[in-house]
């Protein structure tokens, strides 16, 4: 599959493609042309690094994320790494709640234009 078809089906850009290849996310081979050609689990390879990008994981620790994905074993080191990234989005899923309940209680208070403004 070509750059521009595996950026397409996973809706990324064309450059966030090469980006993962420069930090050794994702890994293609060159036709004879010199074009990138990616496997047919790209897709689905660059969903996943997407997915861990958006809960704030560094490349680094994707990188190491990677081939367990692929393997399904953990060193310990990495199954420590796991618990911690997993015990941190807790916490940060915790405290977005936390601001989500506020702005309910806010937006009630406008809503009933008693003045008070925002409970603390």
């Amino acid at each position: 599959m070509r750059i521009g078809e595996v950026a397409a089906k996973a809706g990324v850009s064309v450059r966030a493609l090469r980006y993962y290849e420069q930090q050794d996310l994702l890994h293609s081979t060159r036709n004879p042309g010199g074009q990138r050609q990616y496997p047919a689990g790209a897709v689905e390879r660059v969903r996943l690094i997407q997915q861990l990008y958006s809960v704030g994981l560094p490349s680094r620790t994707i990188r190491e994320v990677l081939p367990f994905a692929d393997s399904g074993e953990a060193s310990p080191e990495l199954l420590e790494l796991l618990v911690a990234e997993r015990d941190r989005l807790d916490r940060q899923m915790t405290d977005l709640r936390d601001v989500r309940n506020r702005l309910h209680d806010c937006i009630t208070e406008a809503r009933n234009h008693d003045g008070t403004g925002c409970p603390s």
